[in-house]
């Protein structure tokens, strides 16, 4: 299969479009800009729809209207942009419509930066909007994986009727590296819900919206329902030299990219780590975290934020290893060395 040099930005927009996605509504804002412009230019002609929205609380509500008629839809932004979608992301989720987000996280909080950052994972996967809901949010380190875990978010969306987040970050989005793609046959079944007009069936109702509580619980029960299953089936994560590991680095995206090389220059100098990598952030992979618990003496949980997964770790964990925490904030992302320096002291402590 041929390899061609994509941003990663790019490649969530070719795979989204191998997907079946023909319709986007956004609004740029950096560091994922180049992915709006490149829906702009793709969508046209695979006979898409790309549409500029005034705001990402238009886009968000645009994409609820496509959806809800069985389109497959996506929109892509940055932390403030994904902020003021919260609303709509809410409704989305109770509405049970499929779609699929993309945050480009940047440094904050508030406006903050355009450099990389995983601060917004509370946001992400404990729901950033109001009430009892959950993303599906998929967290990829290479270019490659950001483009197979997009296709992947479009059969999720469709498979629960949940909308999909891929949370990335300003490094991923912009480096450039090989990725292959394949185009391959779109087929997911909307018949049963979506809105397509009443004429030869009952009329169908799309919302989420309920004035009584008792039928709103309902709805709620169902999602809870729904969300267990996505629970028991969905959950994906790396280990890396985990067999006989006494040390256990925790990270996901780019850091747990980064965390590799960590892993094996503390191999090179006699420590035995291993990386666990977690994929899914929703579903979160506690149980195989919770095994490799039992055999480490030492977790080191590093990220681009100020422990933020560290509380899932920590759950996950329950107490069966020692936990430590590395991390960088307002977009500085740490070197191999400084986190194997850290380790390095930590070990030196014990």
């Amino acid at each position: 299969m041929k390899k061609v040099m994509m941003k990663g930005v790019e490649a969530i927009g070719e795979a989204a479009i191998i997907a079946g996605c023909r319709n986007y509504f956004g609004y740029p804002i950096t560091p994922q800009s180049e992915l709006t412009e490149y829906m702009a230019r793709r969508l046209p002609q695979v006979q898409g729809s790309f549409l500029q929205a005034e705001s990402e609380v238009a886009a968000v509500n645009m994409m609820y209207g496509a959806s809800s008629v069985g389109r497959r839809v996506m929109t892509s932004t940055s932390s403030p942009g994904f902020s003021l979608m919260q609303e709509g992301v809410s409704y989305m989720a109770c509405a049970q419509l499929p779609a699929v987000f993309v945050n480009v996280v940047r440094g904050g909080p508030g406006l903050g930066d355009i450099q990389p950052s995983q601060g917004d994972y509370f946001q992400a996967t404990k729901g950033g909007g109001h009430g009892d809901y959950h993303l599906i949010v998929l967290s990829p380190s290479t270019v490659q994986e950001a483009a197979e875990l997009t296709i992947l978010a479009f059969d999720l969306a469709d498979r629960y009727r949940n909308p999909v987040l891929i949370f990335a970050d300003g490094l991923l989005g912009q480096m450039m590296e090989p990725v292959a793609l394949q185009e391959r046959e779109i087929t997911y079944d909307n018949s049963s819900w979506a809105l397509t007009g009443a004429k030869d069936r009952e009329p169908r109702q799309v919302t989420s919206f309920n004035i009584d509580p008792y039928g709103l619980e309902k709805m709620n029960l169902e999602l809870q329902k729904k969300y267990r299953e996505i629970e028991a089936k969905e959950v994906r994560y790396e280990e890396y030299l985990t067999e006989d590991a006494e040390i256990l680095i925790v990270a996901h995206g780019t850091v747990g990219r980064i965390a590799k090389s960590v892993v094996r220059m503390a191999r090179e100098s006699g420590l035995k780590a291993g990386l666990f990598r977690p994929i899914s952030l929703y579903p979160y992979p506690y149980e195989a975290l919770s095994n490799l618990s039992e055999r480490a003496s030492l977790i080191l949980v590093v990220e681009m934020s100020s422990g933020q997964m560290l509380e899932d770790v920590k759950l996950a964990a329950c107490g069966k290893a020692k936990i430590e925490f590395y991390g960088r904030m307002a977009g500085v992302v740490p070197t191999p060395e400084e986190i194997f320096s850290h380790l390095q002291s930590l070990v030196g402590r014990r």
